[in-house]
């Protein structure tokens, strides 16, 4: 007998007469709505990949109104009407009925707000977007890309040089500043229009989250980082002042390998790049997630996986229609950082990728954005993982045993790192929405300080902290990363003992075992946003999120 999925199980009931009336009207209603909404998002997403490739103004203007096409759909004050009625009637009990109405709930807040004023959000925004696609950093008058800034900050020894680098990276703050503060007093005009504080608390409300619940995350995570970050931090300002013949308290932002000091300088006995310079990190990519059973070939040959003109200088993945056409955009070059990067994006888009078709459209989507942030990390972190750089790029014992002494303390340290990055990100757009008036600029320098340790630069601070594209394109979710650090570090607890039944994970190197890609594709893909984000990861886990396993793994 052919197997039937659950989705497949709630049609036939529902045919045999065993929906209530306002079930049978929600079913209506979805089944009108994803006729609608469906061909309208997969236009809009084939639209926006087009212009972050190209960073053409007609493919901006465009998205612009396929997005305020979208909009027109959730500013329907009666089709609110009609869900807030199915809400109170707490007559929709089949569990997936019950999960759209409330992610269609969430969604229709719109409709509260005023509809001019959201049009003209959505308009500046993709504004926002073009000029940040479309602007490039100079050194000495020359225009200069990401890529290059990278490199420069990684493996250059000219100090005036890399503080033109870092300079350069963020000059596209100061050009979108303006139009960036006046879209966060848009937004916050919109949202306490239907009672909200702020455009931030709306975003994590709307999201399944409170801002309470991320606080006291937050100022755990803040106790168990700071000792291990002072430590680790003194050690690499050592190193790092050494080679510039510098005092360690003389040490700038531009000392650093990354503009934001996000990620881990390749400082210590190995510099991982050389393991990677000669080999291809897109085939790599491509090679590991066929072994683990995850295939990825159609995604990459629908991507754009190189640097160009007014291309998006960084990484996404994007699920264009929810049938299929996943891809990613990159701009790969053969180094560590960017085989990370491949691996993480490729973690996007096999969550998209392997969502059980059988679901209904609305709930093909993964249970949460950090959800997919924690795929995305859980294979990301393999770039610094001896074991897999061994079996991937056919390293001897030797090579293996030198990288093995040093790989931990990268991914430690980028992870604890990375923990007090998001910090500065959180706590700084809290802030920004809480009070946009106030001088951001020296408190971002202040947050830097407290939670990085880097001093910041002599002089007037600028607005280069708005170079950071998230806050206009992915506003009030950064803390979605550490979260999604911590759910990644509880799958990995979870796959080692229960999966894989080894005592400890030393040696787990994640490579040639389809038990992973299984793993994941029936108890977190298959299932998208079927069950609330908690009761996903207890499902998957036997526990909901918690950051023991974050601690156990990496603040040792």
């Amino acid at each position: 007998m052919k197997w039937l999925g659950t989705a497949a199980i709630a049609v036939i009931l529902a045919a045999g007469g065993c929906m209530t009336e306002q079930e049978r009207q929600m079913q209506a209603f979805i089944d009108r709505h994803v006729d609608t909404v469906a061909p309208l998002r997969a236009a809009a997403n084939l639209r926006m990949y087009a212009s972050e490739v190209s960073g053409r103004r007609e493919d901006f203007d465009k998205l612009k109104q396929l997005r305020l096409d979208i909009h027109d759909v959730y500013a329907n004050g009666d089709d609110f009407d009609f869900l807030a009625r199915m809400k109170a009637s707490r007559k929709v009990r089949d569990p997936r009925l019950a999960r759209q109405l409330d992610k269609l709930y969430l969604a229709y807040q719109d409709s509260r707000m005023d509809q001019q004023r959201l049009k003209e959000i959505i308009g500046l925004s993709t504004a926002i977007s073009e000029k940040y696609n479309n602007h490039r950093g100079r050194i000495d008058g020359r225009e200069v890309t990401m890529t290059e800034i990278y490199r420069i900050m990684t493996a250059e020894p000219d100090v005036t040089l890399r503080r033109k680098a870092w300079l350069a990276g963020k000059e596209v703050g100061n050009v979108v500043i303006d139009d960036y503060l006046r879209l966060v007093k848009m937004r916050n005009e919109s949202v306490r229009a239907i009672g909200y504080q702020n455009y931030h608390a709306y975003v994590l409300a709307a999201g399944e989250q409170s801002v309470e619940e991320i606080d006291r995350i937050f100022a755990e995570l803040d106790v168990l980082t700071a000792a291990p970050f002072a430590k680790l931090k003194a050690e690499l300002d050592a190193i790092l002042a050494a080679g510039y013949g510098i005092a360690p308290e003389d040490l700038r932002p531009w000392h650093y390998h990354d503009p934001f000091f996000q990620r881990t300088p390749l400082i210590y006995e190995l510099n991982l790049d050389d393991y990677y310079a000669k080999h291809d990190v897109v085939r790599l990519s491509q090679e590991y997630f066929a072994g683990v059973g995850l295939p990825v070939d159609d995604i990459l040959a629908r991507s754009d996986l190189y640097d160009k003109p007014g291309k998006n200088p960084h990484a996404f993945a994007e699920d264009i229609d929810r049938r299929g056409d996943v891809r990613i955009l990159a701009n790969a070059a053969n180094d560590e950082r960017w085989m990370e990067t491949m691996l993480h994006e490729l973690g996007h888009a096999v969550y998209f990728k392997y969502h059980d078709p059988s679901e209904p459209y609305l709930l093909r989507e993964p249970a949460h954005a950090f959800t997919t942030e924690a795929v995305a990390m859980f294979f990301g972190r393999l770039s610094r993982n001896a074991a897999w750089m061994q079996t991937m790029l056919g390293l001897t014992a030797a090579e293996r045993d030198a990288v093995e002494k040093v790989a931990f303390r990268y991914l430690q340290f980028q992870q604890v790192l990375f923990a007090r990055w998001a910090m500065v990100m959180y706590d700084f757009e809290k802030a920004v929405y809480a009070d946009p008036d106030q001088d951001l600029n020296t408190l971002w320098w202040d947050l830097v300080e407290r939670y990085q340790h880097v001093k910041r630069p002599e002089g007037k601070p600028d607005a280069g902290w708005a170079s950071k594209l998230h806050f206009t394109v992915a506003p009030c979710y950064y803390h979605n990363y550490m979260l999604g650090e911590l759910l990644a570090s509880q799958w990995h607890h979870h796959i080692v003992k229960q999966i894989l039944c080894r005592g400890s994970d030393a040696g787990v190197g994640y490579t040639g075992d389809e038990r992973i890609g299984d793993y994941f594709r029936t108890r977190i893909f298959a299932p998208g946003a079927v069950y609330f984000w908690n009761e996903m990861i207890r499902r998957s886990t036997g526990e909901h999120l918690t950051p023991r396993y974050f601690a156990e793994q990496f603040i040792k």
